[in-house]
């Protein structure tokens, strides 16, 4: 690989009209989120129970409750009166290309509140899209709008993991999309999404607009590769599940699966938040506290196994799911699948290399490993790789990584069965 050129000097953020309105909406919830807090704590003194009791229900009454009440209504008042006078702005206002920087911002948002910004209409929420240089491809009247040079047979969709966007896969001067379209012909498209939703919703969009793509692509589809880094390859896993529920024919066109440091069973770090909510919830003094944790988004909590379907989440409150209860979802049947994990470690045999993994992903979560022989990813040897000396992020640019990549997708197509 190339030393990566001189870095440019990073260019201002640059928000737009509605992202100052979508700031302004979301200061204006966690304001009134604040004043809830407050509340809580205010009626939880005033019941004068015991230190580990549960905190009382409801909220403060009479006058106490009335002042509550007159702020929240203020604050969301004057929050729908600014948001007015932006929306009447926007349209007028000019609109420069979004800059990487600022993507970056925007992804980071989704991907600690999107749920909350999708489900509240702000214009932060990341729509799903399918992009090239950071334009999303557009379809009119049923057909693909926008304009493909030398549109290729051979698909890529490369798909970012959370609080990211799909310019994020340039790091160091490296893209693995642009690398495997130089050196083996694919055609490169990144999907952009709102990470902070639940994986399966993601899923579940990603399916049916790869379905979109392949119908109404220029040239006929040969081979279709998807690649996914962390959380990506979750929503990949979790498409597959809904096109084969679904019966839709892409599914028939994907050659290959990747992917790279993905929490297949989990990650520590949401675990840790739960057991961080579970401590606050502790005392009832302090257990009001606990809301602000549970702010994450869906997508986050996701992450504490794995989950692909619906029914690994619903009919319960996400944050409450204690143990690895999912329904076992087999990779698609067909479709080679590859693994790849990453270690901190400089060589394979230290211990800290099966332990601390990638800093974010430990190994056996993203080799797919598992005490449950229904929910363990079982793969042959030569579909999973470690790449030692290599931490999460740097699996976006690791020399070692796209070798790999080139050996995995540098062969002949195989009949499937």
């Amino acid at each position: 690989m190339a030393p990566a050129p001189t870095q440019p000097p990073a260019r201002p953020l640059a928000l737009r009209p509605s992202d100052v309105r979508g700031l302004y909406r979301l200061g204006a919830d966690g304001c009134v989120g604040l004043t809830d807090l407050v509340e809580a704590m205010h009626h939880t003194i005033g019941a004068r129970i015991g230190l580990q009791a549960a905190s009382p229900a409801g909220r403060t009454s009479g006058l106490t409750g009335a002042i509550y009440g007159t702020v929240r209504g203020s604050l969301r008042a004057v929050a729908g009166g600014v948001d007015a006078v932006w929306r009447r702005v926007e349209p007028v206002a000019a609109h420069g290309a979004a800059t990487p920087q600022h993507d970056a911002f925007i992804a980071a948002l989704n991907g600690v509140w999107g749920d909350h910004l999708a489900a509240s209409g702000n214009p932060l929420a990341i729509p799903m899209a399918l992009r090239r240089d950071g334009v999303p491809l557009e379809w009119r009247d049923g057909a693909l709008a926008t304009p493909i040079a030398e549109p290729g047979r051979k698909l890529l969709v490369l798909l970012h993991g959370l609080c990211m966007s799909d310019r994020q896969w340039t790091r160091r001067g490296h893209d693995h999309g642009r690398a495997l379209a130089q050196q083996l012909g694919y055609t490169p498209l990144y999907l952009h999404y709102n990470s902070g939703l639940h994986v399966s919703h993601n899923g579940r969009d990603f399916a049916l607009l790869l379905q979109r793509l392949l119908d109404t692509w220029p040239v006929p589809v040969d081979e279709l590769v998807i690649l996914g880094h962390s959380m990506g390859g979750l929503v990949a896993r979790s498409a597959c599940h809904h096109a084969q529920a679904q019966g839709l024919g892409w599914l028939r066109s994907l050659r290959t699966l990747v992917c790279l440091g993905t929490p297949h069973h989990g990650a520590p770090l949401e675990r840790g938040g739960r057991r961080l909510d579970q401590l606050l919830a502790f005392s009832r003094y302090v257990a009001p506290f606990a809301r602000l944790g549970k702010t994450r988004s869906a997508g986050i909590t996701d992450l504490r196994f794995g989950n692909l379907q619906d029914a690994d989440w619903q009919s319960r409150d996400r944050h409450a799911q204690q143990h690895d209860d999912r329904s076992p979802t087999p990779l698609p049947s067909g479709v080679r699948t590859c693994l790849l994990a990453a270690t901190l470690a400089e060589r394979p045999g230290r211990l800290h290399r099966a332990l601390v993994g990638d800093g974010l992903v430990p190994l056996s979560s993203a080799l797919g490993r598992h005490s449950d022989p229904a929910l363990a990813l079982a793969l042959p040897a030569s579909q999973l790789h470690v790449v030692s000396d290599c931490g999460h992020l740097d699996l976006l640019c690791h020399d070692a990584v796209q070798a790999q990549l080139l050996r995995w997708l540098d062969t002949p197509r195989r009949r499937r069965p």
